[in-house]
């Protein structure tokens, strides 16, 4: 008799989609950018279940630990369309370690997750290098994360990427709020662009308006739209720590979702509100094409982007000079654009006539 059955061909996770070897490659590809990454407390290595920090190595001795988690949002989506992989990891470690700093807390390390549906190490080892650089800028060491191959989970080429990121203060040197009084003044540290929040509103302009992204901008014929688009978010970790740990620094507010109004008043005690002149530093070119681009109002702006401030600090007024020339020297561009006065807990961003393209002095307000 003639057995006609054949051996069924066995199955592997490869067959699946998913590939072991590549993601060792990978993790292989990327421990000397996590070793660039090394500082006090923590030597950076990976391959383990976890990593260690030492918090006394680090120099603390009262500390409280504060953690933050982000992402990179639909900017992510532009990364894929045009190719620009390598600042995106920027933008995951400092959308972290700036909502570490408003609390006073100084970054340690930093945690990544990678997510894709076939791992394309190229590109992974672009993105990663990217949060190796942003981690060096943010003084934070990379000692772990997680590369999850997923098939079926996202389209070709698609990725998706969260950050994890815990930082230390000194306990009497933690940013609570509580040191904000009426009469301080609000200090505005400039933007590098977009940074990573209001790309959902960036991407419906760019199909409606049929965007060239791959030509030169109208607002800066010397740089490539896209590039504009995408320039990663500042990190301001190093020039801010010597003044928080002076005591100069009375509150942070990191201006992401919610823009200028909706971000201040987060740090704000009750029976105070802060007041922004629109006036007070020039709209970047950039800010002005988008608002131009769709008839944007004034309000929408300052609850929508950035504006041109990606950080405002409040100072006591006899301080602010100083902060601004410490500030400076450590460079960043920075500006006065405000005050606190008592009244009910928010912000108002007003302007005059001209002021961000307005027709009539205009004000917003958002109170919470």
């Amino acid at each position: 008799m003639v057995n006609n059955t054949h051996n069924p061909e066995p199955y592997t996770y490869a067959k699946a989609g998913v590939s072991i070897a590549q993601g060792n490659a990978l993790v292989k590809a990327i421990g000397p950018m996590a070793k660039a990454t090394r500082r006090a407390g923590a030597n950076a290595e990976l391959g383990g279940f976890g990593g260690f920090f030492d918090l006394k190595a680090a120099g603390y001795n009262d500390p409280l630990l504060v953690a933050a988690n982000d992402g990179v949002g639909t900017k992510l989506k532009l990364a894929i369309d045009h190719d620009r992989h390598d600042g995106v990891g920027i933008d995951l470690v400092a959308m972290c370690a700036n909502d570490l700093i408003v609390q006073g807390a100084e970054p340690l390390f930093f945690l990544d997750y990678y997510a894709t549906g076939k791992l394309e190490s190229g590109v992974a080892e672009r993105v990663i290098a990217g949060i190796a650089q942003g981690c060096i800028l943010a003084g934070c060491a990379l000692i772990g994360g997680e590369t999850a191959e997923m098939p079926g989970m996202y389209a070709p080429g698609d990725y998706d990427l969260a950050g994890f990121c815990v930082g230390a203060v000194e306990r009497d040197q933690a940013l609570t709020g509580n040191r904000v009084a009426a009469g301080q003044v609000i200090l505005g540290l400039a933007s590098s662009g977009v940074h990573s929040n209001g790309f959902s509103l960036v991407r419906r302009l760019a199909e409606d308006k049929g965007w060239k992204m791959d030509r030169p901008a109208l607002f800066d014929q010397d740089v490539i739209l896209i590039d504009a688009l995408m320039a990663p978010t500042r990190i301001y970790v190093k020039s801010l720590l010597p003044e928080i740990r002076n005591g100069t620094i009375k509150a942070l507010a990191h201006i992401t979702g919610g823009g200028l109004l909706e971000n201040i008043p987060r740090v704000l005690p009750e029976g105070l509100h802060a007041h922004v002149d629109a006036a007070a530093w020039e709209q970047p070119r950039l800010m002005a094409f988008l608002q131009a681009q769709g008839h944007i109002e004034p309000e929408e702006m300052a609850r929508t982007f950035n504006c041109g401030i990606g950080m405002a600090l409040v100072v006591d007024a006899v301080d602010a000079a100083s902060v601004k020339q410490a500030l400076e020297a450590a460079g960043e561009m920075v500006f006065a654009i405000g005050r606190i006065e008592a009244g009910e807990t928010g912000c108002t961003v007003s302007g005059p006539e001209e002021c961000w393209s307005a027709r009539a002095p205009w004000s917003a307000t958002h109170n919470g």
